[in-house]
């Protein structure tokens, strides 16, 4: 990690029904270049609105959030060239599905980036070869398995060439046996020094890879330490709680 500060957060909140639901309550955080920050709590929670907000998939109701040193909650905010620097994988992979898995992965660099043809292609190519699936470049989405759709959405977003990666759950629409082909991909990313913000349910992954965890429940953040620290001293008792139920 090079402790150049990407994305900074600042009482941010998000409010629904004039305040009745209150999804974030005050999250002040910060996200370092290299750094694998791994969102954990139950349902409801937050983690998955804190999430979108980083891409204003979520437009806050106050607060704010800084990438790069620019405020992208501001009026005149680019939220275009934004998202650009940040690739997003959901739940469910929403690959175009009347396009190949090339068409998929080429779409947004030629069009946004202006690549040609060639150089996207040639990009992409050695992803699909990083994650192993360039066998399956000219298959259409609904010839692929679960796992296998996953591992393209990466790669989609990797095409972008993002600076940082935000994964939302994204193995909880797969087979348990599919698990564990996605999370190598992102544990090779995570190896490789890529900026990650991850919201799961594999603590596994959270132990392993993760440089830092947070804990939220209620909107707001509970507890933040690394893994060793947050799974094997927790300090407040919700999270004591948490982890009863899910080790």
């Amino acid at each position: 990690m090079s402790g150049k500060v990407i994305i900074d957060v600042k009482d941010l909140k998000k409010y629904y029904n004039d305040g009745a639901v209150k999804a974030l309550d005050g999250v002040t955080t910060q996200i370092k270049e290299g750094e694998v920050v791994v969102i954990i709590g139950p349902s409801g929670s937050g983690k998955s609105t804190f999430l979108r907000s980083l891409n204003m998939l979520e437009y806050p109701t106050s607060g704010s959030i800084k990438v790069d040193g620019a405020d992208i909650t501001a009026p005149t905010a680019d939220l275009n060239l934004h998202r650009r620097k940040m690739g997003m994988v959901f739940q469910h992979f929403n690959l175009f599905p009347h396009m190949t898995v090339m068409g998929n992965l080429t779409a947004a660099p030629r069009k946004l980036l202006k690549k040609s043809r060639e150089e996207a292609e040639s990009y992409a190519l050695s992803l699909l070869k990083r994650v192993g699936l360039a066998d399956r470049a000219d298959a259409y989405p609904s010839q692929l398995s679960g796992g296998q759709k996953q591992r393209i959405a990466i790669v989609r977003a990797l095409c972008m060439q993002p600076e940082v990666m935000l994964f939302d759950e994204p193995t909880s629409a797969l087979d348990p046996e599919m698990v564990g082909e996605v999370l190598d991909v992102m544990k090779d990313l995570a190896k490789a020094g890529m900026t990650m913000v991850v919201v799961t349910h594999e603590m596994g992954f959270a132990r392993e890879v993760a440089s830092r965890v947070i804990f939220m429940d209620g909107g707001v953040m509970i507890e933040e330490n690394t893994p060793s620290e947050l799974f094997g001293s927790p300090k407040s008792d919700r999270l004591k709680s948490f982890l009863n139920k899910v080790l």
